[in-house]
């Protein structure tokens, strides 16, 4: 039983529309489900990620009216995003500095090139180099042509003021490891632990910045709900379920999401972590090809459909 990469990230929205249009039309990915959040279904749930939809390429948004984040520890601060090589960061820097949005130069994060930018609402993003070595489906209706398509997730960051009661649920309950420590300008502190999540590899990878001298974060738009990682299949969510169980850790219990099963639970400094089954798919009340085209609503929720369609904003 072994958790295997990064699942999806959810962050938090206050304008939806723009939203959608920066990350399919500038940023070039597939918006493959347009749902709602299952517990407050006042608000769009939005997931864009490859051609395909694929585990471990979702990163997702809750359309709240929120403030702007506040930011500081106790939170996730930073989503990566793979793309294959350093040619493409070439091509990105170019495209996103034309869209008026401003780009860092090239850097190495632990060791591998990476650029640094924001999207219009300032949620802190980097694209990283993974080499091509991990599969993805281009989507090819993308603005972005295939080769410098984002291919995934990849490194995410969170910040915490102490790493010791973090570091036994990561390892001892989650069953990461702790593989290397880097320095990273970026952060208060300039030191990055590097946890492995499975076989590890850019698409498997959790960074915790030990930051004691900033304040909490407050949550908002522009910031980071929370992390998913993955599980491969309903047997071994299931086996997650009753070792959380077994555990007494304070966690959420099965939920089924209908695209996916989820646990949820915090980590000693307040950061939500989700467990998310790779099944069954988005792919599971729509055709594959029109996949984010209409509003999808899991079966509880379809007898509410009216109702629910009357109070969502139009995202064109």
């Amino acid at each position: 039983m072994q958790l295997t990469g990064i699942h999806h990230v959810t962050a938090i929205t206050a304008q939806a529309a723009q939203n959608r249009r920066f990350y399919v039309e500038t940023l070039g990915l597939r918006l493959v489900k347009k749902t709602v959040n299952q517990d407050d279904t006042s608000a769009y749930h939005l997931f864009y990620a490859d051609g395909a939809g694929s585990p471990g390429t979702d990163l997702t948004f809750f359309d709240w009216p929120a403030a702007p984040a506040k930011r500081g520890t106790h939170s996730i601060t930073r989503t990566s995003l793979r793309v294959a090589s350093e040619t493409s960061l070439d091509f990105w820097r170019e495209r996103l500095t034309a869209a008026g949005i401003a780009v860092s130069d090239t850097r190495l994060l632990n060791g591998r090139a990476a650029l640094d930018f924001e999207d219009p609402e300032g949620q802190r993003l980097t694209l990283i180099v993974d080499g091509g070595a991990i599969p993805f489906v281009a989507w090819e209706k993308s603005p972005v042509p295939a080769e410098h398509q984002i291919r995934g997730l990849g490194p995410v960051t969170i910040s915490v003021p102490q790493i010791e009661r973090t570091e036994l649920v990561l390892t001892k309950l989650l069953g990461l490891e702790r593989i290397a420590d880097y320095r990273d300008a970026g952060h208060a502190s300039g030191d990055i632990h590097v946890f492995r999540i499975g076989e590890g590899g850019p698409g498997a990878e959790l960074n915790v910045a030990v930051e004691p001298g900033l304040a909490p974060a407050r949550e908002g738009a522009g910031g980071v709900h929370h992390l998913a990682l993955r599980t491969p299949s309903f047997g071994e969510y299931d086996a997650w379920a009753e070792r959380l169980r077994a555990s007494g850790y304070p966690n959420s219990g099965p939920v089924d999401r209908f695209y996916f099963r989820s646990l949820y639970l915090r980590e000693p400094n307040g950061v939500l972590i989700e467990i998310a089954s790779d099944g069954p798919g988005f792919a599971t009340d729509e055709p594959f090809e029109t996949m984010g085209e209409g509003l999808s609503l899991p079966p509880f929720l379809e007898p509410k459909r009216t109702a629910i369609e009357a109070g969502l904003k139009p995202l064109a």
